[in-house]
């Protein structure tokens, strides 16, 4: 009797192996996971079947499992006397410990994976899996040059090994040295052939997954849409190939929430960031907390306040940063001054440069509101030169976004009209409506600031109806305030209120127009906050651009 069964759970563990394999051949990773599990329950699974667990539990989410399977591997192919394997399986665990932030387990695996190798008497294709993170680590430093060596050291031992994953991994790691030095077309190009390996499935899963996050996240940071998008949609096909994968899963929906809301589909990009935060939340808080930074920013977009509060401050919670997002919504909330004290300290906090890019454009907007053109200009000045360093399409459109707002800000109404009407023309190049249309309404207002009401009537109206279709409702309340009928007399501005809007007029910010009046700072301040109010206006530039259509300064109310 004790033999029968014994012999039926052999049968058993050899069909689950059998069933393991066959599962992890079609890419049913959940599938493989639970047979060859079962299997190594009543026999202990040999190094390859546990490498084969290993990369199965990694593709379901299960870390965890994943480390613990290819620990074993390491020690199966250690006790066996094959140590270029083991080494393989060193560098994978160490790799693992470092994407999770375990420096020091990091450390220990890369080092052991190192004194493993330095046994294999031959030369291995192991040794330039070793240089890999040696490239990655020098690149995170800022040093490109050693990054680009290291990382052409490891292609070179692949392309003699023939080695895919290896070849392709060190390419794309030359490619973003080469994007971190400013070789845009070189970076891009390298990033490219990289991506034919991923594309054409001659890469072992895991890496396939890696390679193409960095690469998208590469294409992010140097402002290439064009190929974020295309290696998005790849990477979307790619999961949805195997739907028991959930390791890529959410990070791809996350840049697909992104790349529609860019491209003006905001409620499938809302869709898409509350389905990746459903499931992530519990396997990977890091791309869950990024997707309710997209809910926030879409639900603030549409004017939905209190679902973008609640969106962003859980996303904090979660350890994601809420910025520049939470302080536009204190702007909306006409919390102006609350908005510019969030937004001064993270930039004084921030140096990465693809960070500050991003904060950029928010950081102008909201000292503009605030009447501090002066931070604004220099917020703008350091757009342009980024702009001009990174000669990317998006990056241009910002900057002159940026310079006109300022422009139009300090009555430069001719240059501002200059400056924005080619940031419309690049935001189309791109086909971002959101940015187009803001600046289309700026354009409006250098029309009226010029005296032309025609143009200033086509361009606010172009706007309205982008808006409208966007969902934009905070917007579509600007435009319509804009465009409503002034009241009699000064608008119903008081003499101060006159002089306040005259000295703004002129480009003085509130801490200057409070010294020249011999006020206080707050005071100034509400005495600004009652006159958009009064003239329904949304920013300083636009009340500025109101008082010389209507001629307020004219009337000889201003002392």
């Amino acid at each position: 009797m004790g033999r029968g069964n014994e012999r039926s759970s052999v049968r058993r563990s050899s069909n689950d192996l059998v069933r393991g394999r066959a599962a992890y051949r079609r890419r049913a990773w959940r599938d493989a996971c639970r047979f060859l599990e079962r299997a190594d329950q009543v026999h202990p699974l040999a190094a390859e079947d546990l490498e084969r667990l290993a990369v199965s539990a990694y593709l379901i989410g299960c870390d965890e499992d994943y480390a613990g399977a290819l620990e074993r591997a390491y020690h199966a192919h250690l006790d066996a006397g094959r140590a270029a394997p083991a080494t393989r399986c060193a560098f994978w665990l160490g790799l693992h410990a470092s994407l999770r932030g375990q420096t020091g387990r990091a450390t220990g695996w890369l080092g052991r994976a190192k004194r493993v190798v330095d046994r294999v008497a031959h030369d291995c294709v192991e040794r330039g899996y070793l240089m890999l993170p040696l490239a990655e680590g020098q690149l995170l430093r800022g040093r490109t040059g050693s990054a680009l060596a290291a990382a052409a050291r490891a292609g070179a031992i692949g392309e003699r090994f023939r080695d895919h994953d290896l070849i392709a991994c060190a390419t794309h790691l030359e490619g973003r040295a080469l994007l971190a030095q400013r070789h845009l077309d070189e970076g891009l190009a390298l990033l490219d052939e990289a991506m034919l390996a991923v594309t054409s499935g001659e890469l072992s899963p895991i890496m396939t997954g890696l390679i193409y996050c960095s690469v998208i996240d590469a294409c992010r940071e140097a402002y290439a849409v064009g190929r974020a998008r295309e290696w998005t949609q790849a990477l979307a096909h790619w999961c949805d190939e195997q739907p028991q994968m959930m390791a890529f899963a959410g990070a791809c929906q996350v840049h697909r929430a992104e790349i529609k809301q860019f491209h003006g589909a905001w409620p499938e990009a809302l869709e898409e960031a509350r389905q990746c935060c459903d499931r992530c939340r519990r396997s990977n808080r890091s791309v869950a907390a990024a997707a309710l930074n997209q809910q926030g920013d879409l639900h603030r977009l549409r004017g939905d306040f209190a679902a973008a509060e609640h969106a962003y401050r859980t996303s904090a919670a979660w350890g994601c940063e809420p910025q520049p997002g939470m302080a536009l919504l204190r702007l909306a909330q006409r919390r102006g001054n609350a908005a510019a004290a969030t937004l001064r300290r993270v930039m004084n906090a921030t140096r990465n440069r693809f960070e500050r890019t991003r904060l950029l454009p928010a950081y102008v907007e909201v000292m503009l509101a605030v009447g501090d053109v002066s931070e604004a200009r220099e917020g703008c000045r350091e757009l342009e030169r980024m702009a001009a360093g990174l000669d990317a399409v998006v990056l241009h459109a910002m900057a002159a976004s940026a310079r006109g707002s300022v422009e139009l800000a300090e009555c430069h109404a001719q240059a501002a009209l200059v400056s924005l009407r080619r940031a419309v023309s690049l935001w189309n190049e791109v086909e971002a409506p959101y940015p187009a249309a803001r600046a289309r309404a700026l354009l409006g207002l250098a029309c009226r600031a010029l005296g032309d009401s025609d143009g200033a009537a086509l361009e606010l109206d172009a706007c309205r109806l982008a808006f409208q279709q966007l969902g934009a409702a905070p917007d579509i309340a600007c435009i319509d305030a804009l465009a409503s009928k002034p009241t009699p007399h000064a608008a119903g501005l008081t003499l101060r209120e006159l002089q306040v809007l005259r000295l703004v007029s002129e480009g003085k910010t509130n801490r200057a127009i409070a010294a020249e009046l011999s006020r206080s700072e707050r005071t100034v301040d509400r005495h600004l906050c009652n006159i958009l109010t009064k003239l329904g206006a949304p920013s300083r530039a636009a009340a500025t651009a109101y008082a010389y259509e209507h001629r307020l300064f004219d009337s000889g109310s201003t002392p």
